[in-house]
């Protein structure tokens, strides 16, 4: 397995409405769906795929935050952690929280029940559907009229209606080393432009008509609005004589360049130079894939060439209508590379390239897969090691906690230092520290590519 982790929980099943009182707007008589789908990547950070088949259950159209009347645009911090976008919000008062920025999600979803259960939120109605092996039953609860505010800032979303999970089925801290508290879906600044500065760390928010895009050098690339998730189509070079297009999903939650679904184009399929990896970690087991590049990614005028690729097939036995006919995604670590805004009304993503645009995709060089945990989460310990890789040839195995890397303690590190340490040059010697069956043992891994 290689260092890449991702964890992959597929919650798809009709389900029971076991709150008998609902109010008759809302009651659904038919079979719903309930997909949610959690990718951990230890490496390149975070990406959180949510399609919430819900539609009858939401009755009424989320609001949205809106900022005072007069103000043209708001500016918004955020903390880019592990390749994700990370906002302070406060949720029903004063109590600050933190939630990853996804486009990808068609719901907000508080993964700690503890909070909303500590502030007494009354809970609507509550879902049992089953995990990836069909047999475990996972629960979870709707939530109406939640009060959002960014901290610091005067823009609130009056009543919002979000997902609480009754348990944190998402382990963020574990496979991406930071603290959240849930996911906050990109759909809810869809009433105005929304720019993302990564290296600024700034989300600007622009009233429609005070900003002039193609005058500022954006390009535009058209998308569709789909159960208020955005889709681009976009010419890969899938290989070297051999180009397709195909459909992504532009996902702000996801901590990868590219996520492509093998079983849904003939030309889809692992690269040459790909390793098969478990790429999924569900309750019902490992979903096998493969992680390698493809040789090319034309967005609007500006190509992105050996793009890192993750390969997973498509579960065809189930119900796909949740993918709206896409071939993949695209995440933080291809748009990290421009300034970009997004226009929901006008259904139009708008790139400007920043100096980093034609960077090499990084890869672990490590074979090595750590997770966090801990108070501080910085306690580490190896998940897996890639077979044949630098690390499963110096001797670490699963189980090992990591103690020392390079010079300095692994607790006076986040697993984001470590990541970076274990993706730099190759050739590289990283000396590592750890800690085994109570003994403690010196190890030098040699860095190398593996893709």
């Amino acid at each position: 397995m290689s260092r890449t982790l991702l964890e992959k929980c597929r919650f798809i099943t009709s389900f029971a409405l076991t709150n008998s009182s609902l109010h008759p707007l809302h009651v659904c008589r038919q079979a719903c769906r309930f997909e949610v789908s959690i990718v951990m990547n230890s490496k390149t950070g975070l990406f959180v795929l949510l399609a919430l088949w819900m539609a009858p259950l939401f009755g009424c159209a989320q609001s949205g935050f809106s900022f005072p009347k007069g103000t043209k645009q708001v500016e918004i911090p955020f903390e880019y952690i592990n390749n994700f976008i990370i906002l302070n919000v406060s949720f029903n008062g004063p109590l600050p929280l933190r939630f990853i920025f996804d486009t990808g999600a068609e719901h907000t979803i508080l993964s700690k029940r503890e909070i909303s259960d500590f502030l007494q939120v009354r809970y609507d109605r509550e879902f049992r559907v089953k995990g990836s092996d069909l047999k475990t039953e996972l629960v979870a609860y709707l939530a109406r009229n939640i009060r959002l505010q960014l901290l610091g800032k005067e823009i609130i979303a009056p009543a919002e209606d979000i997902l609480v999970l009754k348990e944190d089925y998402f382990r963020f801290e574990e496979y991406a080393g930071i603290e959240v508290h849930g996911i906050l879906a990109g759909h809810v600044f869809s009433r105005y432009l929304l720019k993302i500065n990564y290296q600024r760390k700034v989300i600007t928010l622009y009233e429609r008509g005070s900003y002039n895009l193609p005058k500022e050098g954006f390009e535009p690339v058209p998308l569709e609005l789909f159960r208020n998730k955005l889709y681009l189509n976009a010419p890969a070079q899938l290989r070297p004589d051999s180009t397709a297009p195909v459909k992504l999903l532009l996902d702000t939650g996801a901590g990868m360049p590219l996520m492509l679904f093998t079983n849904t184009h003939p030309l889809i399929q692992p690269s040459p130079n790909a390793i098969p990896t478990n790429i999924g970690m569900g309750l019902g087991g490992y979903l096998e894939g493969f992680v390698g590049r493809i040789p090319g990614l034309d967005l609007a005028m500006f190509v992105q060439k050996n793009v890192l690729t993750y390969f997973q097939s498509v579960d065809t036995s189930q119900e796909l209508s949740y993918l709206n006919g896409r071939n993949g995604l695209i995440g933080n670590t291809i748009l990290n590379r421009f300034q970009i805004v997004i226009d929901y009304h006008g259904s139009t993503l708008w790139l400007k390239p920043t100096k980093h645009y034609q960077e090499e995709f990084v890869y672990d060089r490590s074979g090595l897969n750590l997770i966090a945990s801990g108070t501080n989460l910085n306690y580490f310990s190896v998940l897996n090691v890639l077979p044949g890789s630098p690390a499963d040839e110096a001797g670490i195995h699963a189980g090992d906690r990591i103690m020392r890397i390079g010079w300095l303690a692994a607790n006076l590190r986040t697993l984001a230092d470590l990541q970076s340490i274990l993706q730099k040059k190759p050739g590289k010697q990283v000396k590592i520290v750890i800690k085994r069956d109570g003994k403690i043992y010196k190890k030098r891994i040699l860095l190398r590519d593996l893709i």
